[in-house]
């Protein structure tokens, strides 16, 4: 049975326990009690018609005559009654809304009876969608004495959150839960949680959602929820947590959802957490293996220093169309594991490929990696190749290691001539002690300082000095 079927049935059901049909119900303050032989006849005919053979064409006919009769106070409130009953089963609800307000301004239904009226009109404009007039005659039907019990109290809630008042709504939303008390119905959650974030109440939209989660704790939505109020308040921490919760709960599958999970990770100083996970979702199929995801893994394990995973990585993105660059990117990370072959094959085949946008420091990688490899001149080729700042750089620092190296050459064959120099020139003086008085090691001295001159003049790294 759908909703307005159930409305329908609780309205006829009201309306027949607020005033009946026929003579139960005469009005007080109308001195006539009862038909006329006349008038009465014509009724009972329209009343049987209508309660218990549902003959309502027979019925509105029967009405019909009865309102072309001259009637009493009595007679006109029942006919009234009993057009309402007849028009909310034709289908005529406003017919019935007139019946009944006519019937109330005329003072045709008793004082008690008249806030179950209300409530009555009240769900027949709702039966019509009119949310409007359903709330006016709920809020008359309030004021006539009506207490609202936790059905009336959700319908009240429900119909304030269609007119956009929401704190109104919220007052008996609450007063529904508390009535609930542990009797968990989902459909009262999910309202406090749409008005507690129509009017930005985060504190009490994150303690109704952490009640969700703990009965539907793989339940999407309240987990989207969640961090949609922590993303709100720039919560952006507590907001990755969430997410690191749902990934780890399996409730993300989309690429987009992985995808911000592992860039939560990077931006929070995790990149080789974030780069497991794309790399287990990427192979996995969850995520794309496309030369912009595969560039980020590779860029993800590099700022995490994992060189030796990053260059597999890259691999697959030079042959996805990374072309020249990422050929380039693969010399480097060969260089930081320090495979100087490998650097300079990189390298090389990234030069052919093209696309570099500084063809310079290629080439003075490369000539890092022959340097490496002990082959200077193929290194200083390099370096002159890439023409720029660096390569001069390490040209001037090569001639300077290389000057260095013939100083400390030149240095050692020049102190050992002038070690054996000022040999002599103490032999030399020691002659006056007689031959026999001088050490042994000066008889071989004009050997040694001949073959030390000897050597001092023929280094070429002492040409400098000897001029």
């Amino acid at each position: 049975m759908g909703f307005k079927a159930t409305l329908k049935g609780a309205v006829l059901a009201g309306m027949m326990a607020a005033f009946g049909a026929g003579a139960a119900m005469a009005q007080a303050a109308c001195e006539e009690t009862q038909f006329s032989s006349k008038t009465g006849e014509v009724y009972l005919k329209a009343e049987q018609a209508a309660m218990q053979n549902k003959d309502f064409n027979t019925a509105a006919q029967a009405l019909g005559q009865l309102k072309s009769m001259e009637l009493n106070c009595y007679e006109e409130g029942a006919v009234l009654k009993l057009s309402a009953y007849i028009n909310i089963e034709r289908g005529d609800r406003q017919g019935a809304v007139r019946d009944l307000m006519s019937a109330l301004e005329k003072g045709y239904i008793p004082e008690k009876d008249a806030a179950q009226t209300y409530y009555n009109i009240a769900q027949i404009h709702l039966q019509d969608e009119n949310v409007e007039k359903a709330l006016e005659f709920m809020k008359k039907w309030q004021q006539a004495g009506g207490k609202p019990d936790r059905q009336q109290k959700w319908q009240l809630a429900v119909l304030y959150q269609r007119v956009d008042d929401f704190k109104t709504s919220i007052k008996w939303a609450e007063e529904v839960k508390r009535d609930d008390g542990s009797n968990y119905k989902q459909e009262v959650y999910d309202l406090l949680i749409y008005l507690y974030n129509s009017v930005d109440d985060k504190a009490k939209l994150a303690s109704i959602l952490e009640e969700v989660l703990v009965r539907n704790p793989t339940e999407r939505k309240y987990w989207d929820a969640i961090a949609g109020n922590y993303f709100a308040a720039n919560e952006e921490r507590k907001a990755f947590e969430v997410q690191k919760a749902m990934y780890l709960a399996g409730l993300l599958t989309k690429e987009e959802e992985l995808m911000r999970v592992v860039n939560f990770y990077n931006r929070f100083n995790a990149p080789y957490h974030a780069a497991q996970i794309l790399e287990k979702e990427m192979n996995a199929g969850r995520v794309s293996k496309s030369l912009k995801n595969l560039e980020l893994l590779a860029n993800l394990y590099q700022v995490a220093r994992e060189h030796e995973k990053a260059i597999p990585v890259i691999k697959q993105a030079a042959s996805a169309g990374g072309g020249g660059p990422m050929l380039e990117r693969l010399g480097r990370s060969y260089a930081d594991l320090q495979q100087w072959e490998e650097t300079e094959d990189a390298l090389q085949q990234a030069l052919k490929a093209g696309g570099l946008k500084d063809r310079a420091t290629a080439y003075v990688m490369i000539g890092q990696s022959r340097y490496e490899r002990d082959d200077r001149s193929g290194a200083r080729e390099a370096f002159r190749q890439a023409g720029n700042r660096a390569g001069r750089s390490w040209l001037q620092f090569m001639d300077s290691e290389e000057a260095t190296a013939d100083a400390l050459v030149c240095f050692e064959v020049q102190s050992a001539y002038l070690n054996v120099e000022n040999e002599a020139k103490i032999c030399k003086r020691l002659e006056v002690l007689g031959e026999d008085n001088v050490p042994e090691s000066c008889k071989t001295v004009p050997e040694r300082l001949q073959a030390a001159q000897e050597k001092f003049n023929s280094t070429p790294e002492c040409r400098a000095q000897r001029s």
